[in-house]
């Protein structure tokens, strides 16, 4: 192995790993309170965002818009949901420090070309977070709510009136569940193409695994989201379809490099020294 691929590190005593591992939380959490604090000064201009799919599911039903409203049943209901949104909403904006703060922490005891194959998904991972918060907020939660507003019953014929009253700590606990389902699920690309970069999987045997994972999805929809068709769909939909995108991954991956091994057999026969990768 050339100098290039080596690792750079010297050994180091575990009184200075757990130092350096200490300098790494200390940064984290920093970033973390930093979060916390922004996101509790705004924790109800935060909520009023998150209840916007609730409103656009009332406008859609054809109802009045001033009729929305949701309560508490008890006294500190309300600060603990904002405590909630702030931790979230802290956890979400320190997570690019706290990533960063995590491959300057193993980043030492990588080779070169793992850490160059490593920082490209550093910046995706985030990246498929948000898009898979944002299909909720915009797409999943306004089709969930317009689904339960259905629901709701008139005062005619003789029928009890039944209308929905909901606690804001139930609707936070609803959507943000949604969001970190669906986050955490995007990331599946991520995963398996790391996974297939160290040798640990292959696109053939995830093409043969494709069955147990479209009962896994529908498993986890289930257990991750309300019981109701739309939501469980909604995510395991877009779990399969993330999955089919992880194989194509992992054959590029493949392909990649079959490429480099050819390119290096191809040096090798003419006598020069193989390429790095």
């Amino acid at each position: 192995m050339s100098d290039n691929s080596e690792i750079e590190d010297k050994p180091q005593p575990l009184i200075e790993h757990l130092i350096e591992l200490r300098k790494r939380l200390v940064w984290s959490l920093v970033a973390f309170f930093i979060g916390f604090l922004l996101c509790f000064a705004f924790a109800k201009e935060l909520f009023n965002l998150l209840v916007l799919p609730y409103k656009w599911a009332v406008i859609w039903s054809g109802f009045d818009l001033d009729s929305v409203k949701m309560i508490y049943t008890a006294p500190q209901e309300f600060l603990f949901t904002q405590i909630k949104i702030s931790l979230f909403g802290g956890f979400l904006l320190a997570f690019p420090v706290i990533a960063f703060q995590v491959y300057r922490f193993v980043a030492p005891g990588l080779y070169k070309n793992e850490r160059s194959a490593f920082l490209p998904f550093l910046f995706a991972s985030p990246i498929l977070f948000i898009i898979g918060g944002a299909i909720v907020y915009f797409c999943l939660m306004p089709v969930v709510m317009t689904f339960f507003l259905k629901m709701q019953q008139a005062p005619t014929s003789g029928d009890v009136a039944i209308e929905p009253l909901y606690k804001v700590s139930e609707y936070l606990s609803l959507i943000m569940t949604l969001v970190l389902s669906f986050g955490l699920v995007f990331q599946l690309p991520v995963v398996t193409t790391l996974l297939a970069r160290v040798g640990l999987v292959d696109s053939k045997w995830l093409a043969k695994q494709r069955k147990f994972a479209v009962v896994i999805a529908f498993i986890l929809a289930a257990v991750l989201t309300p019981p109701d068709p739309l939501s469980q769909l909604g995510l395991a939909l877009p779990t399969i379809l993330l999955y089919e995108v992880a194989i194509y991954s992992a054959r590029m991956v493949e392909r990649g490099r079959a490429e480099k091994e050819a390119v290096r057999e191809e040096d090798e026969a003419e006598g020069e020294p193989p390429q790095q990768a």
